[in-house]
């Protein structure tokens, strides 16, 4: 016995079942507590990419922008680098600007940078330009008035009454089209910068012309500085305008896109199934469309006979009475018969 008792593993060794079940058990709830973290995670982190999401597309309030009120920025006549501005170079650019062409920008001091962040950065866009009389000095000339949408840059310079004063580069033919074009417009702070003088000199020195190298083209001239008055009024930005109201549209559906979770997989769902109705919609209409063609078809058919069933119910109606019961033939004489002698001609 007490070898067999030897032979024996302890107890404990000997039955491992509630050990080996409890830690099975045990590995079981922590793979599912993992699972059920994971799945938290990702839960969360979708949730974060909705919200980000929403607030990025939010547009209960549409975007502000400014746009400025028509100022004039040239008028003919004046003097630059000895030259004169023409009264039809005024209204070529007025009658031939586009966006679409060539959009004109605001520039400090005509210097244009490549740069985005560096301080002779565009300021703005040119968004339209007009004619109009105006009177100087007891004499009508015509001037250019330009509208234009400044950066938020812009607008803060303005109202610390910086850069008041405005110059047009004109270029007096543009590409083939032998018409003169609005280049771009700067602001400066002094006139004296893009005045007179300056650009008497430069055209008494044109090798040493100091601003030859701020136009876009050599053909280009610079008018004078001249002091403005801008204005600016905010606009609503027409895309977000449209945007926010598909998002009230969404809204009153009850299928906005801001909620989370199930109901943006709903949302998405929902136009998966308005996508899948509308291919419907269109077999339909293309099983309808054929199937009137074969309407169309058979109707016809069924007019052409009863067309000939007209006529020949004409022709029978004509025929003479009784013929149809009694047909009219010839009869067959009725046989006679023989003698009952065969004659043979031998």
């Amino acid at each position: 016995m007490a070898f067999m008792a030897q032979m024996l593993p302890p107890a404990r060794e000997h039955f491992p079942r509630r050990p080996l079940y409890a830690a099975d058990l045990q590995q079981r709830l922590v793979a599912r507590l993992a699972r059920a973290q994971q799945h938290a995670l990702i839960a969360k982190a979708h949730s974060h990419r909705t919200e980000d999401s929403r607030m990025a597309g939010k547009t209960d309030t549409p975007t502000k922008k400014h746009r400025s009120k028509f100022f004039r920025v040239a008028v003919e006549g004046a003097t630059t680098d000895g030259r004169q501005i023409e009264r039809q170079w005024l209204v070529d650019a007025a009658e031939t600007y586009s966006l679409n062409t060539y959009g004109a920008r605001v520039w400090i001091e005509h210097m244009r940078s490549l740069l985005p962040d560096s301080p002779f950065r565009a300021y703005g866009d040119v968004v339209a330009l007009k004619t109009e009389e105006v009177e100087i000095a007891g004499a009508k000339k015509l001037a250019l008035f330009a509208q234009i949408e400044p950066t938020a840059d812009l607008v803060n310079m303005n109202k610390a009454r910086q850069k008041l004063y405005t110059s047009i580069e004109i270029r007096p033919k543009f590409a083939d089209t032998g018409r003169a074009y609005l280049d771009g417009i700067a602001v400066t702070d002094t006139p004296a910068s893009l005045g007179t003088e300056m650009l008497t000199f430069s055209a008494q020195n044109p090798d040493k012309n100091p601003l030859a190298a701020r136009k876009r083209d050599s053909s280009n001239l610079f008018s004078e500085a001249i002091e403005v008055a801008l204005e600016f009024e905010e606009v609503e930005d027409e895309g977000g305008k449209v945007a926010g109201l598909f998002s009230r549209v969404l809204d009153l559906l009850g299928k906005s896109k801001d909620k989370e979770g199930k109901d943006a997989i709903l949302f998405t769902e929902l136009g998966e199934a308005v996508e899948a109705m509308a291919e419907h919609v269109a077999g339909q209409g293309q099983a309808f469309a054929a199937e009137k063609a074969a309407r169309e078809s058979l109707l016809a058919k069924h007019e052409k006979l009863a067309a000939d069933f007209s006529t020949l119910m004409e022709k029978l109606e004509k025929t003479p009475a009784g013929t149809s019961q009694q047909p009219q033939f010839t009869a067959r004489p009725a046989a006679t018969g023989g003698d009952g002698a065969l004659v043979t001609d031998c």
